[in-house]
C-alpha cells in the first residue's frame, strides 16, 4: 500500500444503519449485543424509531439492557399499550418510557453515551415538509425528545415539538437511512434490517376523489400525508437497492433469517426473547464474514 492509499484508509469512517419496526426491533438488540460482546463498534450510528432506541444503548455500551427491560415491562400498561393510547393519546407512554424507565427503573448510562467517540443520529420526519431530518443527539437527558419524535408512530402518537418544528416517526420518510449515513461521511456501512429478505410493503393505488386515512388524519399536513402514501413504494425501492449493493459488496447487510412473528406491539416476553435470539444467532452466523469485510475496507 502506498502512502496515499494508507492515508485514504485512515480517513475511512464506519457507519451502522438501524431500521425501526416497533417491538420487532428487539431483533436489532440481539444483533447489537453480539457486536458489544465482540467489541465491535462504529464511528457513527444512525437509527430510525426502534433502531434509534436500541442504537442508543449500543453507544452507551449497555449489553443486555434492552431485552431485559422489554421483557420486564412489555405487559405494563404504561409501556406500550392501548390503555396508554386511550388515556394519553400516545401508544407509548411518554413519561414512563422516556423518563421513569431510563432515569430510575433501568438507568441509561449517560456518562458512557456522552463520552463515546461514536456519533449518534436519530431520524425524524418533519411533519410540515414531509421530509426526513437526521438529528444528532449528544445529551440524552436534554435531547430525549428527539428520540421520542423518531419513535412516534403515525396515527397512534401525538406530534412531537422540538425547537420550533413538528416531528413524527423517522420511518415515514426514510426507513433505512443508508444514503443519509453516506452523506454524513460514513463510507463503510453495516445495515441491520428488521424484516426478512422477501418482505415488501403493499403498494395501494390511490383512488381518485376519495379521501384516504392519511389525508383525513393529517389534513393540516398535506406533505406529510403524501409521504405516508409514498412510503410503500419508497421502502420497496430502498430494499431493492440494499440487496443490490450488498451483493456487490458495497455494504454489509444483516436481515432476519426467518420471518419475525411479532408486530409493532407485543406483550409476550417469550416471543420477544425468541426474536431477540434470532438476532443473536444471525449476528453470530455472520460475524466472521463481517469482520473480514470490515478489515478489507478499513
Amino acid at each position: 500500500m502506498d502512502p496515499g492509499e494508507e492515508k485514504q484508509m485512515e480517513n475511512v469512517k464506519t457507519g451502522l444503519v438501524l431500521e425501526g419496526g416497533g417491538m420487532r426491533g428487539i431483533y436489532t438488540a440481539g444483533v447489537l449485543d453480539v457486536f458489544m460482546e465482540e467489541g465491535l463498534y462504529f464511528d457513527g450510528v444512525i437509527g430510525v424509531s426502534a433502531g434509534a432506541i436500541h442504537g442508543a444503548s449500543f453507544v452507551a455500551r449497555q449489553r443486555g439492557r434492552n431485552i431485559r427491560y422489554y421483557k420486564k415491562y412489555c405487559r405494563d400498561k404504561r409501556f406500550m399499550s392501548l390503555h396508554s393510547l386511550l388515556t394519553t393519546g400516545d401508544i407509548v407512554g411518554e413519561e414512563f418510557c422516556y423518563h421513569t424507565l431510563p432515569d430510575t427503573l433501568d438507568p441509561f448510562d449517560h456518562d458512557t453515551f456522552e463520552a463515546s467517540d461514536t456519533k449518534f443520529y436519530a431520524v425524524c420526519t418533519n411533519v410540515a415538509t414531509g421530509k426526513a431530518e437526521y438529528l444528532r443527539i449528544r445529551d440524552m437527558r436534554s435531547e430525549v425528545d428527539i428520540m421520542r419524535a423518531s419513535a412516534s408512530m403515525p396515527y397512534v402518537t401525538k406530534i412531537v415539538n422540538w425547537r420550533g418544528k413538528k416531528y413524527l416517526d423517522g420511518g415515514c420518510a426514510d426507513s433505512i437511512p443508508l444514503e443519509a449515513s453516506e452523506k454524513l461521511g460514513y463510507t463503510v456501512n453495516v445495515v441491520v434490517r428488521t424484516r426478512d429478505p422477501e418482505y415488501r410493503k403493499k403498494e395501494k393505488p390511490a383512488k381518485e376523489g376519495k379521501k384516504d386515512l392519511a389525508g383525513i388524519v393529517y389534513r393540516s399536513w398535506p406533505r406529510f400525508a403524501q409521504t405516508l402514501r409514498n412510503r410503500p413504494r419508497a421502502y420497496n425501492r430502498t430494499v431493492e437497492e440494499l440487496h443490490r449493493r450488498a451483493a456487490a459488496g458495497d455494504i454489509f447487510l444483516i436481515e432476519p433469517s426467518e420471518k419475525l412473528t411479532i408486530g409493532r406491539v407485543e406483550h409476550d416476553p417469550e416471543k420477544l426473547q425468541a426474536v431477540y435470539d434470532i438476532g443473536v444467532r444471525d449476528a453470530k452466523a455472520k460475524l466472521q464474514e463481517l469482520k473480514e469485510w470490515l478489515a478489507a475496507r478499513t
